[in-house]
Protein backbone atom coordinates (compact mmCIF):
# COMPACT_ATOMS: atom_id res chain seq x y z
CA UNK A 1 0.00 0.00 0.00
CA UNK A 2 2.71 2.22 -0.55
CA UNK A 3 2.96 5.59 -2.56
CA UNK A 4 5.02 5.90 -5.13
CA UNK A 5 8.90 6.72 -4.66
CA UNK A 6 10.19 10.32 -4.81
CA UNK A 7 10.31 11.33 -8.61
CA UNK A 8 8.08 13.24 -10.84
CA UNK A 9 4.55 13.71 -9.34
CA UNK A 10 2.30 11.40 -11.24
CA UNK A 11 -0.90 13.75 -9.91
CA UNK A 12 -1.64 17.03 -8.58
CA UNK A 13 -3.54 15.37 -5.63
CA UNK A 14 -4.71 12.54 -4.37
CA UNK A 15 -8.48 12.92 -2.69
CA UNK A 16 -8.55 9.99 -0.40
CA UNK A 17 -12.04 9.06 1.69
CA UNK A 18 -16.02 9.24 0.89
CA UNK A 19 -17.84 8.83 -2.62
CA UNK A 20 -21.72 8.46 -2.60
CA UNK A 21 -24.91 8.62 -4.91
CA UNK A 22 -27.00 11.60 -4.26
CA UNK A 23 -30.78 12.13 -5.18
CA UNK A 24 -31.03 15.70 -4.73
CA UNK A 25 -34.58 16.89 -4.30
CA UNK A 26 -36.26 20.66 -4.91
CA UNK A 27 -38.60 21.55 -2.61
CA UNK A 28 -40.80 24.71 -1.69
CA UNK A 29 -39.89 23.79 2.01
CA UNK A 30 -39.08 20.81 4.02
CA UNK A 31 -41.78 18.61 4.73
CA UNK A 32 -43.48 18.49 8.10
CA UNK A 33 -44.15 15.34 10.40
CA UNK A 34 -46.32 13.07 8.22
CA UNK A 35 -46.34 15.20 5.50
CA UNK A 36 -46.00 14.10 1.74
CA UNK A 37 -45.08 16.93 -0.86
CA UNK A 38 -43.84 17.49 -4.31
CA UNK A 39 -40.68 18.22 -6.17
CA UNK A 40 -40.20 20.71 -8.27
CA UNK A 41 -36.72 19.06 -9.75
CA UNK A 42 -34.60 16.09 -8.65
CA UNK A 43 -31.14 15.37 -9.60
CA UNK A 44 -29.24 12.52 -9.28
CA UNK A 45 -25.48 12.20 -9.71
CA UNK A 46 -22.35 11.20 -7.70
CA UNK A 47 -21.67 13.01 -4.34
CA UNK A 48 -19.18 12.24 -1.70
CA UNK A 49 -16.84 15.42 -0.21
CA UNK A 50 -13.11 13.46 -1.47
CA UNK A 51 -15.37 12.23 -4.76
CA UNK A 52 -16.44 15.48 -5.57
CA UNK A 53 -13.25 17.23 -4.61
CA UNK A 54 -11.62 15.22 -7.08
CA UNK A 55 -13.73 15.99 -9.92
CA UNK A 56 -13.51 19.80 -9.34
CA UNK A 57 -9.54 19.20 -9.43
CA UNK A 58 -9.92 17.83 -12.84
CA UNK A 59 -12.49 20.60 -14.11
CA UNK A 60 -9.68 22.90 -13.07
CA UNK A 61 -7.20 21.26 -15.25
CA UNK A 62 -5.41 19.61 -12.58
CA UNK A 63 -4.64 15.81 -12.72
CA UNK A 64 -6.62 13.99 -9.95
CA UNK A 65 -7.16 10.70 -8.07
CA UNK A 66 -9.77 9.61 -6.10
CA UNK A 67 -9.18 6.70 -3.61
CA UNK A 68 -12.18 5.26 -1.56
CA UNK A 69 -15.36 2.21 -1.91
CA UNK A 70 -18.06 1.86 -4.42
CA UNK A 71 -20.27 -0.80 -4.44
CA UNK A 72 -20.72 -3.03 -7.10
CA UNK A 73 -24.29 -1.66 -7.71
CA UNK A 74 -26.09 0.55 -10.10
CA UNK A 75 -25.18 3.60 -8.09
CA UNK A 76 -22.00 2.10 -8.27
CA UNK A 77 -21.42 2.00 -11.77
CA UNK A 78 -23.11 5.27 -12.23
CA UNK A 79 -20.55 7.05 -9.89
CA UNK A 80 -17.57 5.12 -11.21
CA UNK A 81 -18.58 6.09 -14.94
CA UNK A 82 -18.73 9.71 -13.97
CA UNK A 83 -15.41 9.79 -12.34
CA UNK A 84 -14.05 8.34 -15.19
CA UNK A 85 -15.76 10.31 -17.74
CA UNK A 86 -14.50 13.85 -15.58
CA UNK A 87 -11.36 12.74 -16.19
CA UNK A 88 -10.44 11.42 -12.50
CA UNK A 89 -8.12 8.77 -12.27
CA UNK A 90 -9.93 5.20 -10.39
CA UNK A 91 -6.96 3.17 -10.01
CA UNK A 92 -7.36 3.57 -6.20
CA UNK A 93 -11.43 3.06 -6.08
CA UNK A 94 -12.28 -0.23 -4.44
CA UNK A 95 -15.51 -1.64 -5.25
CA UNK A 96 -17.70 -4.54 -3.22
CA UNK A 97 -20.52 -6.02 -2.44
CA UNK A 98 -21.47 -3.71 0.13
CA UNK A 99 -23.93 -0.91 -1.24
CA UNK A 100 -23.15 2.30 -2.50
CA UNK A 101 -23.68 5.17 0.09
CA UNK A 102 -26.58 7.01 -0.73
CA UNK A 103 -27.92 10.72 0.20
CA UNK A 104 -31.16 11.79 -0.07
CA UNK A 105 -31.30 15.75 -0.31
CA UNK A 106 -34.10 17.80 0.02
CA UNK A 107 -33.27 21.70 -0.97
CA UNK A 108 -35.28 24.50 -0.42
CA UNK A 109 -35.57 27.48 -2.53
CA UNK A 110 -33.27 29.89 -0.55
CA UNK A 111 -30.58 26.79 -0.51
CA UNK A 112 -31.00 25.68 2.74
CA UNK A 113 -30.38 21.40 2.46
CA UNK A 114 -31.65 18.77 4.71
CA UNK A 115 -29.81 15.64 4.03
CA UNK A 116 -30.28 11.27 4.54
CA UNK A 117 -27.17 9.56 4.50
CA UNK A 118 -27.38 5.45 4.00
CA UNK A 119 -24.46 3.36 4.44
CA UNK A 120 -26.11 -0.14 5.15
CA UNK A 121 -23.66 -2.59 5.82
CA UNK A 122 -20.43 -0.82 4.13
CA UNK A 123 -17.91 -0.21 6.84
CA UNK A 124 -14.78 1.65 6.65
CA UNK A 125 -12.04 0.08 4.31
CA UNK A 126 -9.12 -1.38 6.05
CA UNK A 127 -5.53 -0.86 5.83
CA UNK A 128 -3.88 -2.92 2.74
CA UNK A 129 -7.42 -2.54 0.84
CA UNK A 130 -5.94 0.41 -1.62
CA UNK A 131 -2.66 -0.07 -3.70
CA UNK A 132 -1.14 3.35 -3.92
CA UNK A 133 1.87 2.48 -5.75
CA UNK A 134 2.40 4.15 -8.80
CA UNK A 135 0.76 7.44 -7.19
CA UNK A 136 2.65 10.38 -6.20
CA UNK A 137 0.74 12.81 -5.96
CA UNK A 138 2.13 16.41 -5.21
CA UNK A 139 -0.51 17.22 -2.36
CA UNK A 140 -3.23 14.80 -0.61
CA UNK A 141 -6.73 15.71 0.29
CA UNK A 142 -8.21 13.87 3.31
CA UNK A 143 -11.83 14.02 4.33
CA UNK A 144 -11.21 11.51 7.31
CA UNK A 145 -14.21 9.11 6.38
CA UNK A 146 -11.53 6.15 5.46
CA UNK A 147 -9.38 6.37 8.56
CA UNK A 148 -7.84 2.94 8.65
CA UNK A 149 -6.11 3.83 5.28
CA UNK A 150 -5.81 7.42 5.36
CA UNK A 151 -4.11 7.99 9.26
CA UNK A 152 -1.02 5.72 7.52
CA UNK A 153 -1.20 7.45 3.97
CA UNK A 154 -0.88 10.61 5.84
CA UNK A 155 2.48 9.42 7.62
CA UNK A 156 4.06 8.02 4.61
CA UNK A 157 3.27 11.29 2.63
CA UNK A 158 4.55 13.74 5.44
CA UNK A 159 7.62 11.52 5.80
CA UNK A 160 8.01 12.68 1.62
CA UNK A 161 7.04 16.29 2.14
CA UNK A 162 4.50 15.87 0.49
CA UNK A 163 1.65 18.99 1.82
CA UNK A 164 -1.64 17.38 3.96
CA UNK A 165 -4.73 18.73 3.35
CA UNK A 166 -7.93 17.67 5.90
CA UNK A 167 -11.30 18.58 5.03
CA UNK A 168 -12.67 19.23 8.43
CA UNK A 169 -16.71 18.67 7.71
CA UNK A 170 -17.39 17.58 11.03
CA UNK A 171 -16.05 15.91 14.38
CA UNK A 172 -15.61 12.06 13.65
CA UNK A 173 -13.31 9.62 14.11
CA UNK A 174 -11.80 10.14 11.34
CA UNK A 175 -10.99 13.86 11.99
CA UNK A 176 -9.89 13.30 15.08
CA UNK A 177 -6.96 11.03 14.72
CA UNK A 178 -6.17 13.35 10.95
CA UNK A 179 -6.09 16.44 12.13
CA UNK A 180 -2.63 16.69 14.23
CA UNK A 181 -1.06 14.89 11.60
CA UNK A 182 -1.86 17.46 8.04
CA UNK A 183 -0.40 20.40 6.94
CA UNK A 184 -3.61 22.13 6.41
CA UNK A 185 -6.64 21.97 8.75
CA UNK A 186 -9.22 23.60 6.56
CA UNK A 187 -12.40 23.41 9.15
CA UNK A 188 -16.51 24.25 8.76
CA UNK A 189 -18.08 26.54 11.55
CA UNK A 190 -19.61 23.12 12.56
CA UNK A 191 -16.62 21.19 12.88
CA UNK A 192 -14.78 23.78 14.81
CA UNK A 193 -17.46 24.22 17.84
CA UNK A 194 -18.14 20.75 18.04
CA UNK A 195 -14.37 20.38 18.87
CA UNK A 196 -14.12 23.50 21.07
CA UNK A 197 -17.66 22.11 22.61
CA UNK A 198 -18.48 25.78 22.64
CA UNK A 199 -19.78 28.84 20.27
CA UNK A 200 -16.48 30.85 19.89
CA UNK A 201 -14.88 30.36 16.31
CA UNK A 202 -12.19 32.62 17.05
CA UNK A 203 -11.13 30.75 20.09
CA UNK A 204 -11.68 27.84 18.27
CA UNK A 205 -9.10 29.19 15.60
CA UNK A 206 -6.65 29.85 18.29
CA UNK A 207 -6.67 26.95 19.26
CA UNK A 208 -7.21 24.58 16.66
CA UNK A 209 -4.16 26.80 15.31
CA UNK A 210 -1.84 25.63 18.50
CA UNK A 211 -1.74 22.32 16.41
CA UNK A 212 -1.45 22.67 12.63
CA UNK A 213 0.74 25.03 10.90
CA UNK A 214 -2.34 26.34 8.73
CA UNK A 215 -6.11 26.56 9.59
CA UNK A 216 -8.98 28.03 7.85
CA UNK A 217 -12.37 27.62 9.25
CA UNK A 218 -14.95 28.57 6.82
CA UNK A 219 -18.03 30.39 8.09
CA UNK A 220 -20.81 30.04 4.83
CA UNK A 221 -22.38 33.80 3.88
CA UNK A 222 -19.83 35.04 6.52
CA UNK A 223 -16.92 34.32 4.72
CA UNK A 224 -13.74 32.84 6.72
CA UNK A 225 -11.30 33.06 8.86
CA UNK A 226 -7.57 31.66 8.98
CA UNK A 227 -4.17 31.50 10.56
CA UNK A 228 -1.26 30.44 9.21
CA UNK A 229 2.33 30.20 10.85
CA UNK A 230 1.57 33.12 13.86
CA UNK A 231 -0.76 35.64 11.22
CA UNK A 232 -3.95 35.62 10.76
CA UNK A 233 -7.13 37.47 9.05
CA UNK A 234 -10.64 37.11 7.62
CA UNK A 235 -11.80 36.92 4.29
CA UNK A 236 -15.75 38.27 3.40
CA UNK A 237 -18.14 35.70 1.10
CA UNK A 238 -18.85 36.75 -2.29
CA UNK A 239 -21.85 38.27 -2.74
CA UNK A 240 -24.12 35.78 -4.11
CA UNK A 241 -28.15 34.35 -3.99
CA UNK A 242 -27.06 30.95 -3.27
CA UNK A 243 -29.72 27.84 -5.14
CA UNK A 244 -28.37 25.15 -3.15
CA UNK A 245 -24.88 25.02 -0.36
CA UNK A 246 -24.77 21.15 -1.12
CA UNK A 247 -21.19 20.75 -2.60
CA UNK A 248 -20.00 24.06 -1.76
CA UNK A 249 -17.24 22.63 1.09
CA UNK A 250 -16.11 20.37 -1.78
CA UNK A 251 -15.49 22.71 -3.98
CA UNK A 252 -13.58 25.11 -1.66
CA UNK A 253 -11.28 22.13 -0.30
CA UNK A 254 -10.58 21.00 -4.06
CA UNK A 255 -9.90 24.01 -5.11
CA UNK A 256 -8.02 24.54 -1.93
CA UNK A 257 -5.72 21.71 -2.76
CA UNK A 258 -5.47 22.64 -6.29
CA UNK A 259 -4.04 25.91 -5.58
CA UNK A 260 -1.51 24.16 -3.06
CA UNK A 261 -0.51 22.33 -6.00
CA UNK A 262 -0.53 24.93 -8.37
CA UNK A 263 1.94 26.92 -5.71
CA UNK A 264 -0.67 30.11 -4.94
CA UNK A 265 -0.10 32.58 -3.07
CA UNK A 266 -1.87 32.11 0.32
CA UNK A 267 -4.67 35.01 -0.23
CA UNK A 268 -4.53 34.58 -4.05
CA UNK A 269 -5.50 30.64 -2.82
CA UNK A 270 -7.95 31.56 -0.60
CA UNK A 271 -9.83 33.26 -2.75
CA UNK A 272 -9.69 30.80 -5.45
CA UNK A 273 -11.21 28.39 -3.37
CA UNK A 274 -13.90 30.52 -2.15
CA UNK A 275 -14.99 31.23 -5.41
CA UNK A 276 -15.17 27.66 -6.31
CA UNK A 277 -17.43 27.84 -3.17
CA UNK A 278 -19.49 30.35 -4.27
CA UNK A 279 -19.85 29.52 -7.55
CA UNK A 280 -21.43 25.66 -6.58
CA UNK A 281 -23.96 27.40 -4.52
CA UNK A 282 -25.31 29.25 -7.51
CA UNK A 283 -26.29 25.64 -8.93
CA UNK A 284 -28.36 22.59 -8.13
CA UNK A 285 -26.85 20.19 -6.80
CA UNK A 286 -22.84 19.20 -5.60
CA UNK A 287 -21.69 17.84 -8.79
CA UNK A 288 -23.44 19.76 -11.05
CA UNK A 289 -22.14 22.90 -9.46
CA UNK A 290 -18.51 22.15 -9.32
CA UNK A 291 -16.81 24.80 -11.39
CA UNK A 292 -14.31 24.98 -14.65
CA UNK A 293 -10.91 27.05 -14.47
CA UNK A 294 -12.79 29.41 -16.82
CA UNK A 295 -15.91 29.69 -14.72
CA UNK A 296 -13.46 30.98 -11.80
CA UNK A 297 -11.17 33.05 -13.77
CA UNK A 298 -14.30 34.63 -15.04
CA UNK A 299 -16.18 34.95 -11.59
CA UNK A 300 -12.97 36.51 -10.37
CA UNK A 301 -12.75 39.03 -12.62
CA UNK A 302 -16.06 40.65 -11.81
CA UNK A 303 -14.84 41.37 -7.78
CA UNK A 304 -10.89 42.62 -9.08
CA UNK A 305 -11.46 44.79 -11.78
Amino acid sequence: MSMARLGEPTHDVLCVGHASYDLVFSVPRHPFADEKIVADAFLACGGGPAANAAVIVARLGFMSAFAGYLGNDLYGDSHALELAQEGVDTRCVVRGTNPTPLSCVLVKPNGDRALVNYKGATRHLEEGDIDFSGINPKVVLLDGHEPSVSVPLAGRARAKGIPLVLDAGSLHEGTQALMSKVDYLVASEKFAKQWLQGDDVEEALARLAEQVPMVVITLGERGLIWRKNGMKGAMPAFPIQAVDTTGAGDAFHGAFAAGIAADLPWKELLRYASAAGALCCQQSGARTGLATAGEISDFLAQFLR
